[in-house]
């Protein structure tokens, strides 16, 4: 341990060679997490997905920079995202839990009709909704089949068939 000590230095007055090296050992052990984690975690950013992303971003940060003890701040963020992991998993099997820690999609858009009420639920305003549906490539509403934002707070969008 001694060995080790000496590259990341004291957690209190490291240099900036022992920063450097912190910095080395924390991208690998954050590749490390996101592979443990999956691409769900950093890829559909639903809010359990950002918070987890977040305190793990936080301590591998405070760690670096010598606010936190190097191996206990370590040990937590991998429990965390071993625990993520584990929740994500739980989620298929109980729908329950699925029903609790997942958001649930809010449809805007039927046959072209938008649905104010459902805007408000979803707090988008109407101009943010005719812009995700120009960004699908629909000029409006009224050529939309249906849309709905989904738990990541994307907007999906399937057009009518203008056939």
């Amino acid at each position: 341990m001694e060995p080790f000590r000496l590259i990341i230095g004291p957690d209190d007055n490291a240099t900036a060679l022992q920063l450097s090296a912190r910095a080395v050992i924390l991208f690998a052990f954050g590749v490390l997490c996101i592979r443990i984690a999956g691409r769900r975690t950093f890829a559909q950013y639903a809010p359990l997905d950002i918070v987890v992303a977040l305190i793990a971003c936080s301590n591998i940060s405070r760690v670096m920079t010598g606010k936190a003890a190097f191996f206990p701040a370590l040990s937590a963020t991998l429990v965390l995202v071993i625990l993520h992991r584990l929740l994500g998993h739980a989620t298929l099997h109980w729908g329950l839990l699925s029903w609790l820690v997942k958001a649930r999609p809010i449809k805007i858009i039927e046959d072209g009709e938008v649905d104010d009420e459902a805007l408000r639920r979803a707090e988008l305003s109407r101009e943010d909704m005719l812009e995700a549906i120009r960004l699908e490539q629909v000029e409006n509403p009224e050529d939309v089949a249906a849309a709905s934002v989904e738990g990541s707070g994307k907007v999906s969008v399937v057009p009518k068939n203008t056939r």
